[in-house]
């Protein structure tokens, strides 16, 4: 890819799964899934650490994009996160706790800015 163009809206997501997949792993979490899906839900990563399995929602923005975190996942997309993590723990037969996390990346390809924000959101 030459310097000067940016991504398309698909690379840059894919780049920023990849980045929050490498953050989780030094953090000490086991990556159990990746973009698994459940009827009309894909959870972006699935991850366990301590007994708890990690629900995560990555978004990657471009450093001018600004919205409001409790903007960027709908109650819809919650409902359906939820839906399809219930299935992922009982088709796996996990007894474990679950979290619902977002990790955000903001900026550019090679210079994003992390953010990680555990129990983001509750499905109740």
């Amino acid at each position: 890819m030459e310097p000067w163009t940016l991504p398309n809206h698909y690379e840059r997501g894919m780049d920023g799964e990849a980045r929050a997949v490498a953050y989780l792993e030094r953090e000490g979490y086991e990556i159990l899934y990746r973009n698994y899906r459940y009827q009309r839900a894909e959870i972006d990563i699935l991850a366990m650490k301590g007994g708890c399995l990690a629900v995560v929602e990555v978004k990657t923005r471009s450093a001018h994009f600004y919205e409001a975190l409790s903007d960027t996942v709908s109650r819809t997309k919650i409902a359906r996160i939820v839906r399809a993590a219930d299935h992922f723990v009982r088709e796996w037969g996990l007894d474990v706790e679950v979290r619902f996390d977002i990790i955000q990346l903001t900026g550019t390809p090679g210079k994003y800015t992390l953010t990680h924000w555990e129990d983001a959101f509750y499905y109740f």
